[in-house]
């Protein structure tokens, strides 16, 4: 029986609610996974092998809206919905989501369209996601873009316990509301707006919020002139804890491709700086790795991406993928 908020009735663009055009022509495109698709935006060329672009938490493939225009135009650039977020499909009921397991995300989309390597470009989860897939595969990727979470962020242990156990806990009680299919609660547009300005502490700008709507909401049954939030609840305790300070050290030594780290200087460093000037210090010694800082929030690529803009093209064009990488067209799959 199909589920109330079926995944083909959410709004698929920024323009569907505000009246507005793209920010860049794009094809959407699906890469069918074991537990249903997952959804992306294919800007660029299709012939050849594009950067993929992975968003942060709860966050969607909207997230590069306005740093991809910016780009030189014959870069192609794969901005892809992560499991439970945007267009694609959720976890099964009963799976929790887990760090790591946007490794495999990664290399599915990988044999899917038969890349040998691959260019990642991540912004917080997904900068972290892109640092631990270079370490464990370091002969898979071409080169790493990261935006403003460089590494796994430890904790104390006693709060990483309690963390765990306390997420675990509400995730139960989440994923048995998900089973009851039960519309969520549903706000007006300005509401939904305002929700997300809240969310990210004002890291993105209220005018700008839209673009995380885009492919975050569907239109609410019971209340015609409201909408509700389509992502899947669950990921509010998604599970972040990869390993410890001693694994992030060994993992930052086993990266070898090039490696291009944007910090934006009015954003936290989510953990105790001293394990991120450790690792930071490491990569450092490394010749293809790059650090550039930056004026601005945790967003900043959404906000101010002229600001980065210029920096990541210089980089993706000496870095990334070539024409000889290229695998076959979405519409081929």
């Amino acid at each position: 029986m199909e589920s109330k908020f079926d995944l083909s009735r959410r709004y698929r663009h920024v323009g569907d609610l505000t009246d507005e055009p793209p920010t860049r022509e794009f094809a959407e495109i699906t890469i069918p996974v074991p537990w249903g698709h997952l959804s992306g935006k294919w800007f660029g060329p299709q012939d050849v092998q594009p950067i993929l672009g992975l968003h942060g938490w709860q966050d969607n493939a909207g997230t590069f809206d306005l740093l991809v225009p910016l780009l030189p135009p014959d870069i192609p650039f794969l901005s892809v919905d992560l499991p439970g977020h945007g267009l694609s499909s959720r976890l099964p009921d009963g799976c929790y989501y887990n760090t790591t397991d946007n490794l495999y995300v990664i290399l599915i989309i990988m044999k899917q369209y038969k890349w040998q390597k691959v260019s990642l470009v991540g912004h917080s989860m997904s900068s972290i996601i892109a640092f631990v897939f270079a370490a464990v595969f370091p002969d898979k990727v071409d080169m790493v873009i990261g935006l403003d979470a460089l590494k796994p962020h430890q904790r104390p242990p006693a709060s990483s316990i309690r963390s765990m156990e306390t997420r675990m806990d509400e995730f139960l009680k989440e994923d048995e509301r998900n089973r009851s299919k039960e519309e969520p609660p549903s706000y007006s547009y300005d509401e939904l707006i305002e929700r997300i300005f809240i969310g990210t502490f004002h890291s993105i700008n209220k005018d700008l919020c839209k673009h995380m709507l885009a492919r975050n909401i569907q239109k609410s049954e019971k209340y015609p002139e409201k909408y509700f939030f389509s992502r899947d609840r669950r990921l509010k305790f998604y599970n972040y804890l990869v390993g410890s300070q001693e694994l992030c050290v060994e993992m930052a030594k086993r990266i070898e491709c090039p490696y291009l780290f944007i910090k934006a200087r009015q954003s936290t460093y989510f953990e105790d700086k001293k394990y991120y000037d450790e690792v930071l210090a490491i990569l450092r010694t490394k010749s293809k790795f790059e650090y550039f800082e930056v004026d601005g929030s945790h967003h900043v690529h959404i906000n101010n991406p002229e600001r980065i803009s210029g920096v990541v093209s210089d980089f993706i064009n000496r870095f990334g993928p070539l024409a000889k990488h290229s695998g076959p067209s979405p519409s081929k799959l």
